[in-house]
């Protein structure tokens, strides 16, 4: 792989995870991080193990539109080879981003569709596109209603969980306008993260009774990694391999309404 690769939430477990591979392949970051100082801290821990690392930093907030603009305005084109929306969060409430987006769909799928959409003219012609999901998808229902959840309708791993099912509809119509695209899906598993944290009094015992049963952030990363380097086009990486998008999400009408749906909310 030639050309810079970008991670977002690259000071997460498997952002992390995901920079230092890329960089013990020789290839260069760029990572996307909502906190600075924390990025530099993780960059400065990394290039402590791989002191040959091109590691470069910017600051990009998912939760915040003016902050993806900005950040894809800084980008020159034909200059990044690889972007991997990583970068996920699972609200531990219901809140509300400056831009009028639940904060769960803002940083899950908001900012990386609309990150996505500016950077498309700024890709190398080769570039991959690989975006994280989630085994829950399979669980979310999704229509044009849920991509603005009301307060009643919050629940920490629902709302993950159908702004991860909105991200592989844009997965998948984004394949269908842009057919010469590398775009791929990477599922990572059940991955040991503070992500499955969520607030509540007996997580301390969940962890000690499910993290160990968990994958560590390395092993979580794997399938990105491989549709970073891959050929291949819409595809679904999953543990050691790769298949075909599975049917239950070939929905090809739906996908079309959701992207319209999106392009409106982003553009009000």
């Amino acid at each position: 792989m030639n050309g810079r690769i970008i991670v977002t939430g690259a000071t997460g477990s498997m952002g992390a995870a995901a920079v230092e591979a890329l960089a013990l392949q020789g290839v260069p970051v760029l990572m996307a991080c909502r906190n600075p100082r924390k990025a530099e801290a993780v960059r400065s821990d990394i290039l402590g193990r791989v002191p040959a690392a091109d590691i470069e930093l910017r600051e990009l907030d998912l939760a915040s539109m003016a902050s993806v603009r900005r950040f894809a305005d800084g980008i020159e084109a034909g200059s990044v080879t690889g972007l991997f929306n990583n970068a996920g969060v699972i609200s531990k409430g219901y809140s509300i981003t400056g831009d009028g987006f639940e904060n769960t769909f803002s940083v899950n799928y908001f900012g990386p569709w609309l990150l996505t959409q500016l950077l498309l003219d700024k890709l190398q012609e080769d570039a991959r596109i690989v975006n994280m999901i989630s085994l829950t998808c399979r669980f979310a229902p999704l229509s044009e209603q849920t991509l603005r959840p009301a307060g009643k309708d919050f629940s920490q791993l629902g709302t993950y969980a159908r702004a991860k099912r909105a991200l592989l509809s844009y997965s998948m119509e984004l394949a269908r306008r842009h057919p010469g695209l590398r775009v791929n899906l990477a599922d990572p598993g059940i991955v040991a993260s503070n992500m499955i944290d969520l607030g509540h009094w007996y997580d301390p015992l969940a962890d000690a009774l499910f993290k160990p049963l968990c994958r560590k952030p390395k092993a979580g990363v794997q399938p990105a990694l491989r549709a970073l380097a891959s050929q291949a086009r819409n595809r679904y990486f999953v543990g050691g391999g790769d298949k075909a998008i599975p049917s239950r999400y070939l929905t090809p009408d739906l996908d079309a309404r959701i992207w319209a749906a999106t392009a409106e909310a982003l553009a009000g």
